[in-house]
């Protein structure tokens, strides 16, 4: 799954690309990918305008003037891929769909724009949907309902993040972080960066943790964050940035499938282990369990 550097790579792409441009028609192959009502796609899509677009944790909302939005989840295997006038660019699961003519095999929904342009949604695993929905009770969806503050909204303190952290106080630092109900948008590659960059051992218990590393974990995580949408994302497997081409933060993580090098702070042996149900890369010096 996306983590939200990768998200919001393709987001800058779309919100250059088809904001004010408007819907002429849309066909989907399977309703699991598109989960709407023939009514409200003809009231509320066909010929409805792009006024805005948005990052929300992992997913990408479509803002509409007939106040309706199209959410989108890539979720595992997902893209979308835009074609204009001489020009093409894609996000998502870097597999040949990104280059080679569409629609093809896993192409779900095409979207086309009245200006001839069209907005691919591909998805092999058929995880990922496109949904229609009222803007103004997006709120009020379980998956948006249950969704933490995003760590880069400007708003967002580190104060905010003890805040969150501290409601699971029995919790490992590194599950807490991985939960999309605390912060969202944060997966594994992520949260073993900047728990190195705070030097905290994600063992480490919530209650444990002082004053100073929420600070040093709140400066890390956004430091991370923003580096990696720099960089255009992470090259673990799954995605590419919204150019289509793949990112290229793991050339310059720290920690994150380095094992057996030297860690870049104190030069001890970067080891992972299995944590919180996935793997966990952390410096055994640097990054000591700490103790309430």
């Amino acid at each position: 799954m996306p983590e939200l550097p990768e998200v919001e790579t393709i987001y800058l792409g779309l919100e250059r690309l088809i904001k004010g441009k408007r819907f002429e028609s849309v066909t989907f192959d399977v309703q699991k990918s598109f989960p709407n009502s023939y009514n409200e796609v003809d009231q509320f899509m066909i010929n409805a305008t792009v006024i805005g677009i948005q990052r929300r944790g992992k997913a990408l909302l479509i803002e509409l003037n007939s106040n309706y939005s199209l959410i989108v989840h890539l979720r595992m295997t997902g893209q979308l891929v835009y074609e204009g006038k001489e020009i093409r660019f894609g996000g998502g699961h870097p597999s040949s769909s990104l280059l080679n003519s569409l629609p093809d095999k896993s192409t779900r929904v095409v979207v086309t724009f009245t200006d001839g342009s069209k907005l691919y949604f591909n998805d092999q695993r058929k995880f990922g949907w496109m949904r229609l929905y009222p803007t103004s009770q997006i709120n009020s969806l379980p998956f948006f309902a249950k969704l933490g503050p995003d760590p880069l909204d400007n708003l967002f303190t580190w104060q905010d993040l003890r805040q969150r952290l501290q409601k699971r106080t029995q919790s490992s630092i590194k599950s807490v972080l991985l939960d999309q109900g605390v912060v969202s948008g944060v997966g594994n590659i992520y949260a073993d960066e900047s728990l190195w960059g705070a030097q905290i051992h994600p063992a480490t218990k919530v209650q444990a943790l002082k004053i100073r590393d929420y600070k040093a974990l709140y400066a890390s995580l956004v430091s991370v964050l923003r580096l990696s949408i720099e960089k255009g994302g992470s090259t673990d497997r799954n995605y590419v940035n919204a150019e289509g081409k793949k990112g290229n933060y793991l050339e310059i993580a720290k920690v994150f499938r380095k094992e057996g090098q030297p860690c870049p702070r104190c030069g001890t042996e970067i080891i992972k282990i299995r944590f919180a149900g996935r793997g966990t890369h952390l410096c055994p010096r640097c990054q000591k369990v700490k103790t309430a």
